[in-house]
């Protein structure tokens, strides 16, 4: 048995290291971050079991670029996949059912961070926080009016754990939640309603939905004009969830007062010069306590697929 892990020893504890250990033969990067493919192909070489998160490969979004496909076929023993995120979007989940590999995730484990930096991103925008202060930074700061979110309505897209947990503080807030799921949930303090009402009614949306090839672009133009003119919008599942040439175009004429999203290529594409389109680069996960409750999630996934025995499947 081989495992292959794309990250540095010493990010596991010596407890977690002890573990692996015993699995068989464990190989590690002996640097992090990312790598040419060649290097992580040779490191991987005749393995069963890879670990990786997409940082391996330069992100998420560059990790879709066909590299993963061209390691994948160069382990012809390979039977698991242990990915170190809770997002799997960026692995191709219909080649690995071909060859009958097994895909964890890492679910839940930055639940609690992820919703608290959601909601400080909708005070933000409400509050106009995040852009008066680019605008004081470059010398060009105007009083511009906010708006309390006490009394307002959330509207919460995808009622998983971290949507659940926005709805939560919303409500701390003293703000009316409601919310749609694409399967039937019923919650407390939540009013459950269609897409298309909770786009109307809502003056702050939270878009939690789960990334995958059924939720690319399941906000588009068309959702885009039914939402109540002057809603802020964050985005923090994954960009690609959101049209970006509509809500650039719903910022510009102001349908959409402000849009937080999190990505890696800020710089390019319909979003990139718009001041009301805050972008930022993924960090709401990074906390120490879901970092150490990441990794405990990923060891034992590790060990469940190297035992036949795997849990938070994804595949």
């Amino acid at each position: 048995m081989k495992i292959a892990i794309f990250c540095q020893k010493a990010d596991f504890n010596e407890e977690q290291q002890d573990k692996l250990s015993q699995l068989g033969e464990v190989v590690y990067a002996d640097r992090g971050g990312e790598q040419p493919i060649e290097d992580w192909i040779g490191l991987a070489s005749g393995a069963d079991i890879l670990a990786f998160d997409p940082d391996a490969f330069g992100g998420f979004e560059k990790a879709q670029d066909g590299r993963l496909i061209k390691l994948m076929d160069s382990l012809p023993n390979l039977k698991g996949v242990a990915l170190a995120t809770t997002s799997f979007g960026w692995i191709d989940l219909d080649y690995c059912r071909k060859r009958n590999i097994v895909v964890t995730n890492v679910p839940f484990y930055s639940t609690e961070s992820v919703a608290e930096h959601a909601t400080g991103l909708l005070i933000s925008l409400a509050k106009k926080i995040i852009l008066t202060d680019r605008r004081t930074q470059k010398g060009s700061y105007r009083l511009d009016m906010g708006f309390e979110l006490k009394g307002k309505t959330l509207g919460v897209i995808g009622l998983g754990h971290i949507g659940s947990r926005v709805a939560e503080l919303g409500s701390a807030i003293g703000m009316r939640v409601i919310a749609f799921n694409r399967t039937a949930k019923q919650k407390e303090n939540i009013e459950m309603k269609s897409l298309d009402a909770v786009l109307a009614e809502a003056d702050a949306i939270s878009i939690n939905l789960a990334d995958s090839h059924e939720t690319k672009n399941f906000i588009s133009e068309k959702e885009i004009a039914k939402m109540k003119s002057g809603v802020i919008v964050v985005n923090l599942a994954s960009r690609e969830i959101v049209d970006e040439e509509a809500m650039a175009k719903a910022l510009q004429s102001e349908k959409v007062s402000a849009y937080a999203f999190e990505g890696e290529d800020l710089e390019n594409g319909s979003l990139a010069k718009i001041e009301t389109a805050i972008g930022l680069q993924g960090f709401g996960w990074y906390t120490k306590e879901a970092l150490e409750k990441a990794m405990e999630i990923w060891t034992k996934n590790i060990i469940a697929l190297a035992k036949n025995d795997s849990s938070d499947r994804v595949d």
